[in-house]
């Protein structure tokens, strides 16, 4: 519920302060809505390596999962080989751990072995775009924070000090490429999808205890691959929450309190990467995997299949696998995995403004909407700085010389970028 109650508060007091209090922080995937938006932010325009660059720091083992931070401090997962194996073996030993540092300084504050992962229990193999500590954590406003490791479990610490308060290691499954997805925290309730290689499933976990309230198995699709990493999203649809989970075969929404299905979208797709967003009444999914579409569906008064009756329009120009759109004033903007074109459309209607190629990049960090501008990192750790608008303008392009696949988080006068080695904080 804490995504939400901040920007709640705040209109309750009508105060610009309140409102820019609520936004400093982002305690989870893609921030406080789940949909990249920090206009709050005056982030830099431009910063290399050397210049504009408040602090870097290393970061031990390897980790996909985003930067996330509340009240000064920021936390991430990361996952460090124990048997003196190569970075690059999957079936190595490995300690799946949680860190907490200080946003002034960059300075470790506690650093916390979760889970020790039994190489033999790792799939076989990994994809390039995966790893063993991928999800993001989910920061709460109660001083816990909740982090996941896919099948190797999900547990809950004190953002204190890294002290457990819970695990839950039971739900076994058969992963594919590794882990991805990240859970959300919605009515006292963690949900996150496993999406497996077979019977695939919906997860609602107690968050008081790590107890499973409710688990819901994917309705059955004629798809070749029932696989998919997507995190859901948490919509308020007629009047109530929903869970809206993207997945193999089709897009369902579950109702938090109780697993019950209440609709769904068919396509042909798998691997679901992208997290839905939500805006101008409609939802937008991509389809991923092996030809991917973007969607916009109306879910008002959606019950049951309405793959016929509720998708207002689909696109297939260079829509992303794995790349979440971003929906900025009356535009949505997508990003290709490969081969690096921007594509601009109305949101209302799909129609096309512009798609236009910012190098010959590939693409797996979500976009931001920080100050104005719209900051997109490709995986050679390059941020590409655009202009929204109704034609193409690109402001800048920054080089930290690293791999990066993890989102930008923004924080007061800069961002937080995560590459293959290192924790940078750009800006002031």
């Amino acid at each position: 519920m804490f995504r939400l109650s901040f920007l709640a508060v705040a209109v309750l007091l009508g105060s610009p302060l309140s409102l820019l209090m609520a936004a400093v922080d982002w305690p989870q995937f893609r921030g406080l809505q789940a949909d990249g938006q920090a206009d709050w932010c005056e982030a830099p325009l431009r910063w290399t390596t050397t210049e504009g660059i408040r602090w870097s720091v290393e970061i031990p083992g390897r980790g996909w999962s985003s930067p996330v931070h509340r009240d000064g401090r920021i936390y991430v997962t990361t996952a460090v080989i124990t048997d003196g194996g190569e970075e690059g073996n999957p079936k190595a030993d490995r300690s799946l751990r949680a860190l907490c540092l200080d946003l002034e300084t960059g300075r470790t504050v506690w650093d916390v072995e979760v889970f020790k992962q039994d190489g033999a229990s790792a799939p076989d193999t990994i994809h390039q775009k995966n790893g063993h500590a991928s999800p993001t954590p989910v920061l709460a406003d109660d001083g816990r924070m909740f982090v996941h490791f896919g099948h190797q479990g999900t547990a809950c610490l004190n953002m204190s000090d890294g002290a457990k308060v819970w695990e839950n290691r039971d739900l076994t499954y058969p992963p594919r490429h590794g882990n991805g997805g990240s859970p959300v925290l919605v009515e006292g309730r963690l949900i996150f999808s496993a999406d497996a290689e077979s019977n695939p499933f919906v997860v609602a976990l107690d968050a008081a205890t790590g107890k499973v309230l409710w688990k819901r198995e994917r309705p059955e699709t004629a798809q070749k691959q029932k696989f998919g990493f997507a995190t859901s999203g948490v919509f308020e649809i007629d009047g109530v929450r929903q869970v809206v989970s993207p997945g193999p075969g089709a897009v369902d929404a579950f109702a938090p309190a109780d697993g019950r299905h209440l609709w769904r979208v068919a396509y042909e797709g798998y691997s679901n990467v992208p997290n839905p967003v939500m805006a101008h009444g409609l939802l937008f999914v991509t389809t991923s995997y092996d030809t991917p579409d973007m969607y916009a569906i109306d879910p008002k008064g959606a019950a049951g299949d309405v793959t016929d009756t509720h998708v207002r329009w689909t696109s297939d120009t260079k829509a992303p696998m794995t790349v979440s759109p971003i929906v900025i004033g009356a535009e949505i903007y997508w990003v290709t995995d490969q081969g690096g074109f921007v594509t601009c459309a109305d949101a209302k209607t799909g129609a096309v403004h512009w798609s236009e190629r910012i190098g010959a990049r590939t693409f797996s960090a979500s976009p931001l909407h920080a100050g104005g501008r719209l900051y997109l990192l490709d995986e050679e750790g390059k941020t590409h700085v655009l202009k929204p608008g109704l034609s193409f303008e690109k402001l800048a392009e920054n080089d930290l010389d690293d791999r990066a696949l993890a989102s930008p988080a923004p924080v007061e006068g800069g961002l937080l970028i995560r590459t293959e080695s290192r924790l940078w904080r750009i800006g002031k």
